[in-house]
């Protein structure tokens, strides 16, 4: 397929997951995300309330993470923390499944909780991400995920949370993509730093990738790919 720039852009959720993020970075990175147009910024839920004023207006959208990043809270927890979010001013959410439950092979609780987060996104009108925290898990857990994901139809599977030893990679993005229906689409987060590594997610099927550095991943698409005038690059 061919892409635009600002294709690619839209295909950026513009990211600060940082503990010690204030008020004035998530601002920052709300501009930033204007300025190069990116799908969404995301964020730590509370700071919902912040990148939801300063997108507001905007087709950008306010992301928040639910449950992270361990995912090592109730069901109930989770909800009412992506209800929060919703309230304060988020309309896309990233929530993190229960990784031991999933380890476990306690399919019903991971199915339960992946239903009852994707339905308040689906009452609210907003797209629902799972992340599955590929680096802890089998190929045969993650191809379970992909199952319940392929019968509750959340709007996206994701790769990881970015926070662990290892991030999204081809091979999960892949499987992924391989295994969920066209509604299910595919982000890809964790270690995509750079134009090269953004492309390999593209081609394997991610079509939103999560990043820390998109500025630097569009910048570098710029001078690589679009320098001479061109208008599209063939992925």
């Amino acid at each position: 397929m061919k892409y635009t720039l600002e294709q690619f852009a839209r295909m950026i959720d513009h990211t600060n997951l940082k503990a010690e993020a204030t008020t004035a970075d998530i601002k920052n990175l709300c501009a930033e995300a204007k300025e190069y147009h990116f799908a969404s910024t995301c964020v730590n839920q509370v700071k919902a309330i912040i990148s939801g004023s300063e997108l507001a207006g905007t087709d950008i959208k306010s992301c928040c993470v639910v449950g992270f990043p361990l995912g090592q809270t109730t069901i109930a927890s989770k909800v009412f923390e992506t209800k929060d979010a919703l309230a304060n001013g988020a309309n896309e959410i990233d929530y993190v499944i229960n990784i031991g439950e999933a380890r476990e092979g306690n399919w019903d609780y991971i199915e339960q909780e992946m239903a009852e987060i994707v339905a308040v996104c689906n009452e609210a009108g907003v797209l629902s991400k799972v992340i599955f925290e590929n680096c802890y898990l089998t190929k045969d857990e993650i191809a379970k995920l992909c199952e319940i994901a392929s019968r509750v139809k959340p709007s996206f599977v994701k790769t990881s949370t970015g926070t662990t030893p290892s991030g999204a990679t081809v091979e999960d993005v892949a499987m992924m993509a391989e295994l969920t229906p066209d509604c299910v689409e595919v982000k890809s987060s964790g270690g995509v730093r750079d134009a090269d590594k953004f492309i390999e997610m593209l081609k394997a099927g991610a079509t939103r990738v999560g990043a820390s550095a998109g500025i630097a991943i569009i910048e570098e698409l710029k001078a690589k790919y679009f320098s001479n005038g061109e208008e599209y690059l063939e992925v």
